[in-house]
């Protein structure tokens, strides 16, 4: 179930209900059960709706406990018994439709006053001018709220934290000692993208952020909030100005991050990476612990412990400077400077 501090439950609601907002095929049966959430295949149980798009999830397909399924006439038969499908050309689609009529992301209502009355603002909290602070927050103990700043309904702000003036954090648990300066985002949507028959339709993201003990987040830089995971900072990790951390991302403890890296969405990096400014990371990789990243670097494949890489795409930092410096004799031996002999 999404985080209740976030998101308002609508449910629970009919598959039958489900079927005809997707405008799906009619069931064959079931109509009558009622679910109150949606799941990813592998984390839905009896009161879930699920949906399969990706022949990656094929095995969590024929093992899922969800209620009922977003699934193509090509699928419906792989189902288990006991999970009722529902059967449209666009599973994923019908699965966002699904998200909305389900969930709802709370947000911070009209109040005359800038502080909602069922905030929680502990001892020596400073709170600057202009600032906002949304229904059910809780800012801890000797935290600083900058001017502008906005804290979204029920986020949780630990102790001795210092949030930036104009940053805005939603969705989000932030630890002890954090440090978000200004103009950073926090929490917001993911980039997730869905292709209808109408164009590109954004499906609804239902995770958190958590940024644990120690985190700084430079200036302007954006940690969106997971599709359904977490994304998550580990303790004492260092983000630069300017840096893009997508959805379901997890970093370890002692990262480092400079100016302009990006990082896409479900990636896994371990305890005490580094990643050189302007890094850009693909999704769904695993870098491990103590790796680098060195400036510039294009990276599409993971990254074993301890490794450094470089270039684009990224290669074994010694691999990349042989290739560089093969390229950089060849040119030369073929016109100097890297002009043809003709020129």
């Amino acid at each position: 179930m999404p985080d209740p501090r976030f998101f308002d439950p609508l449910g629970p609601v009919s598959l039958g209900e489900l079927a005809q907002l997707v405008e799906a095929q009619p069931l064959a049966g079931g109509s009558e059960r009622t679910v109150s959430e949606v799941a990813p295949l592998e984390r839905a149980d009896s009161d879930s709706v699920a949906y399969y798009g990706d022949r990656r999830y094929s095995d969590a397909l024929g093992s899922t406990r969800a209620a009922a399924c977003f699934v193509t006439a090509a699928h419906a038969d792989r189902l288990p018994r006991g999970c009722t499908p529902i059967v449209t050309g666009e599973p994923q689609v019908a699965y966002l439709k699904a998200a909305l009529r389900l969930h709802r992301p709370r947000t911070i209502p009209a109040s005359p006053s800038a502080i909602h009355p069922t905030a929680v603002i502990e001892a020596d909290v400073q709170v600057s001018h202009g600032a906002v602070i949304g229904p059910d927050a809780h800012i801890g103990r000797g935290t600083v709220v900058g001017p502008g700043a906005v804290i979204g309904a029920g986020v949780a702000i630990g102790r001795d934290c210092v949030i930036g003036p104009n940053a805005v954090i939603g969705f989000a648990l932030i630890g002890d000692r954090v440090r978000i300066l200004a103009g950073a985002v926090i929490g917001e949507a993911g980039f997730g993208v869905a292709g209808g028959k109408g164009g590109a339709v954004d499906v609804p993201q239902l995770g958190r952020v958590i940024l644990q003990d120690g985190v700084t987040v430079g200036a302007n830089s954006c940690i969106d909030r997971g599709a359904w995971d977490d994304t998550v900072v580990g303790e004492n990790t260092k983000i630069d100005n300017l840096v893009q951390i997508g959805h379901n991302v997890r970093l370890g403890r002692n990262c480092l991050l400079a100016a302009h890296t990006g990082i896409s969405g479900s990636t896994i990096v371990g305890d005490g990476v580094r990643f050189g400014g302007r890094a850009g990371i693909a999704d769904h990789l695993t870098i491990g612990d103590g790796a680098s990243v060195m400036a510039a670097a294009g990276l599409m494949h993971d990254i074993p412990a301890g490794e450094v890489w470089g270039g684009i795409p990224a290669t074994p930092a010694r691999q990349w400077m042989r290739q560089v410096a093969w390229l950089a004799r060849n040119a030369q031996a073929r016109g100097g400077n890297g002009r043809n002999e003709k020129d």
